[in-house]
């Protein structure tokens, strides 16, 4: 049976000037692409842990490295960070073809596009998220783009979304971020910012 359509995306009432979207499982059904690569990553360089959908959705919006370090503390592992990475990356290259847009957000950001400054705030690197946009066809709409590389912490910490509003010339309070991660969630409540949950179970395909 197929999956129901979900159910519409519901903005707060507020005097927006800014809008910023999250990348992957939020603009780009890229979570379960991503997940099968780190997989396959883990496996390859015999993880100690089992590399489960919600162990890898608890780690949404942190960085590539620091997720790898971060499971090393919790499981007693000492997995190379570097190595996993690379192998998670050449992975995903592979796995891309099977990634498509989230429609009813990538309609959201085109219409506000139109009249309002947009941003995209991730914490992939600037190839992978580069390439998702692209390949969720919404590059374009973009002329903020803030990734791992452009901050020094990763999220829960704000700063990716305080970037991104500064570079949209937009005071933090007058943004709205589109999160589909609980520590993207804490990010934007941190950065005073009011925030869009774009449900996982509700637009993602899933595996």
């Amino acid at each position: 049976m197929s999956k129901p359509p979900p159910p519409p995306i519901q903005l707060p009432e507020g005097d927006f000037a800014g809008y910023i979207f999250d990348c992957d499982g939020t603009l780009a059904d890229s979570m379960p692409p991503h997940f099968r690569a780190w997989r396959y990553a883990y496996e390859k360089y015999g993880a100690k842990f089992d590399f489960t959908w919600d162990l890898f959705y608890s780690l949404a919006g942190v960085g590539l490295i620091e997720s790898v370090q971060l499971l090393n503390e919790r499981f007693g592992d000492n997995l190379d960070p570097v190595a996993v990475v690379e192998a998670q990356s050449q992975r995903l290259a592979e796995e891309f073809a099977h990634m498509q847009p989230i429609e009813p957000v990538v309609t959201i950001a085109r219409e506000l596009h139109k009249t309002h400054p947009v941003a995209v705030a991730s914490g992939g690197s600037r190839e992978q998220v580069e390439e998702t946009l692209v390949a969720a066809g919404v590059r374009d709409l973009f002329d903020v783009v803030v990734t791992k590389d452009d901050v020094t912490h990763s999220k829960p910490h704000p700063e990716s979304f305080l970037r991104a509003a500064e570079l949209m010339g937009v005071p933090p309070e007058k943004c709205l971020v589109f999160e589909d991660s609980k520590l993207g969630i804490k990010a934007a409540e941190t950065a005073g910012m009011q925030w869009v949950y774009i449900e996982p179970e509700l637009y993602s395909a899933g595996l």
